[in-house]
């Protein structure tokens, strides 16, 4: 169960782990009834990434020029059709992810797993700031050897990055639940939310300036 600190405390002091809200009621998502979505159109691709909440990656990755679509949602877990409130329970083995439709013609594959190592804190297991559980681990879900061999690779390269070992799972896609509605676009439907400005706001204006924006 999440919980919130005081906003003006966390902005003083410059903090990035302000932990979510709680589990909202328990909502069941139409979508989760077919948890294998259709493929993308030919040109496009896809990538299932998780690293700690999946609000802030999924407003990092939507800015991503060659992004077409950005689906939070839950994978690596053994429960079928998880609702949010299970998976926060921390009992299901699901972590929140994102999966991203993207024009490898424009970003590439290796280029997503940059962006996917600065915005998280590889290092800390099952844990992201202050959002602590199994759902909240470093985890990249391939969906072909060609994408297991560039997440490994990359990872040994980002190695040099941080001080510390980089904990991060690279596991075989088996099942992809995409989250209750509520839960995609978090970040543009909810920018005054205390969690979203104290968090993700600092995370997207630092991207944009990366980006030139």
């Amino acid at each position: 169960m999440k919980k919130l600190a005081p906003l003006g405390l966390l902005v003083a002091l410059g903090l990035a782990g302000l932990s979510r809200p709680g589990a909202a009621a328990e909502t069941v998502n139409p979508d989760t009834s077919n948890s294998t979505p259709t493929p993308p159109p030919a040109q496009l691709e896809r990538a299932t990434l998780g690293g700690g909440c999946f609000w802030c990656l999924e407003a990092v990755f939507e800015l991503v020029p060659g992004v077409h679509a950005v689906t939070s949602g839950y994978a690596g877990g053994h429960t079928e059709n998880p609702t949010y409130k299970q998976v926060c329970t921390g009992t299901t083995g699901h972590a929140e992810v994102v999966q991203i439709e993207y024009d490898p013609a424009r970003v590439s594959y290796e280029r997503l797993l940059e962006i996917f190592w600065q915005c998280h804190d590889p290092t800390t297991l099952n844990r992201q700031g202050h959002d602590v559980g199994p759902q909240y681990r470093s985890i990249i879900l391939y969906h072909n050897p060609a994408q297991k061999a560039a997440a490994e690779k990359s990872r040994a390269d980002a190695a040099a990055q941080f001080t510390r070992p980089i904990v991060t799972e690279i596991v075989p896609l088996t099942r992809f639940y995409p989250a209750e509605a509520y839960h995609q676009d978090y970040f543009r439907r909810n920018p005054d939310q205390a969690y979203c400005q104290a968090v993700i706001a600092p995370k997207v204006r630092k991207f944009k300036k990366e980006l030139g924006r």
